[in-house]
């Protein structure tokens, strides 16, 4: 497997816990205390996936991955919270993470977001790697963004929901359409808020009116459908 893991978090006991477990599944894992060294170990190791708890001494988990998605760096994030409130989860998926996960938590239901992720990663549809979108084109195999020549900054879970939407361009796709085809059938964590959420992300970047869509388009009480 040699997948590298970075768990970015500053509770010891949580830190061995984790590591423990994903090295006993294959993972390489790599650890720091804290937001700086984690932002610095992100930069410096590349892992493929980054564990980012929330409430960090020093640079706070939202600020690590809004600095990450600022330069360009699309590893995917899954992070850690004990707040409950909806605002909070969906405020890091604003940031640039992929999923979330919240205290206390199962080694069994992290492992499962981590698996989850690689296997979106790996599954792409390799028919469909270059695709424009308005004045955006896509590489879907380098997950990479150009509007106007200019790089855009998407997440690679962004770019996974944009190539489900030119695989299925014209149909229209339900929020169980995205919870099936990208986390899969046994998602127990990801809710249809979710989808809405990275939905409103995508199109702050693709649309020149992200409250009048001309691309991704709600359908009342149905899903979503891309027209380009």
């Amino acid at each position: 497997m040699n997948k590298k893991i970075l768990i970015v978090e500053d509770d010891p006991g949580i830190q061995l816990s984790v590591k423990d477990e994903f090295e006993s599944e294959g993972y390489h894992v790599l650890a720091a205390n804290d937001g700086e060294n984690g932002l610095q170990m992100i930069l410096e190791k590349k892992p493929d996936l980054v564990i980012l708890d929330i409430m960090l001494p020093g640079l706070d988990g939202y600020e690590v991955c809004k600095r990450l998605r600022k330069e360009g760096n699309n590893t995917p994030i899954i992070m850690l919270t004990v707040k409950d409130k909806e605002i909070d989860k969906v405020l890091g998926l604003e940031f640039g993470a992929d999923d979330y996960v919240t205290k206390p938590f199962s080694l069994r239901e992290l492992l499962a977001r981590v698996k989850s992720i690689f296997r979106r990663i790996e599954a792409h549809p390799t028919e469909i790697q270059i695709y424009c979108i308005g004045e955006t084109e896509f590489d879907f195999k380098k997950y990479e963004a150009r509007k106007k020549g200019q790089k855009v900054e998407y997440t690679p879970l962004e770019l996974q929901m944009l190539q489900l939407f030119v695989k299925h361009k014209g149909e229209v796709l339900t929020r169980d359409d995205f919870l099936d085809l990208i986390w899969g059938e046994d998602n127990t964590v990801v809710t249809s808020r979710t989808i809405d959420s990275h939905i409103a992300n995508i199109r702050k970047k693709l649309e020149e009116d992200p409250s009048n869509p001309r691309f991704i388009t709600s359908i009342r009480g149905v899903g979503y459908k891309l027209n380009d």
